[in-house]
């Protein structure tokens, strides 16, 4: 790992893994924040399940994926489930924004703009293979060397299979 993966993941997870505790600490609060996209939620779900218990699942979330980023296991993973989170606290936050006065909006308008470079950033840390090929670049050349290593042996078959027939023909 680089110095600046080294540095930049755990940088990039310390705000998600605060507002993750945050969320546990708070579980009402995060209800009654999230309420309008939680009971939406919890009423498509196939089982029976409250909006404080579906908050702490959140906080949960963005506590364990941000530590797994922090700590470089299951990167790539964990920023995915951080974008969704992020993107989903940047909605919310942004649609109970109070918006009464021109610092509330500035407020709002400044949080807007932190959670979707956040969420920028977690998106760029699902796609960064930290300099090794991806799983799929290493499929695709595992088939192509397969079949490349399997064409030489069939050839070399075929010589020995020629041969032993030349060898039998002549004897």
């Amino acid at each position: 790992m680089s110095v600046i993966r080294f540095l930049a993941r755990p940088m990039l997870a310390s705000s998600f893994i605060v507002a993750g505790l945050d969320k546990l600490r708070n579980a009402d609060d995060t209800a009654k924040q999230l309420s309008p996209v939680l009971r939406r939620a919890s009423e498509s779900l196939p089982f029976k399940t409250d909006e404080k218990t579906l908050a702490r699942v959140i906080g949960g979330a963005q506590l364990g994926a941000g530590a797994l980023l922090g700590l470089g296991k299951l990167s790539r993973f964990a920023a995915t489930v951080l974008a969704v989170t992020s993107a989903l606290n940047s909605y919310v936050e942004w649609r109970s924004a109070d918006i009464s006065t021109k610092e509330g909006r500035s407020a709002r308008k400044a949080q807007l703009l932190k959670n979707i470079s956040l969420t920028g950033g977690v998106l760029l840390a699902s796609v960064d293979t930290a300099g090794q090929p991806s799983i799929a670049w290493r499929a695709e050349h595992l088939a192509a060397d397969a079949k490349k290593v399997t064409g030489k042996q069939i050839k070399r078959a075929d010589k020995a299979v020629r041969k032993a027939v030349d060898n039998a023909v002549g004897a």
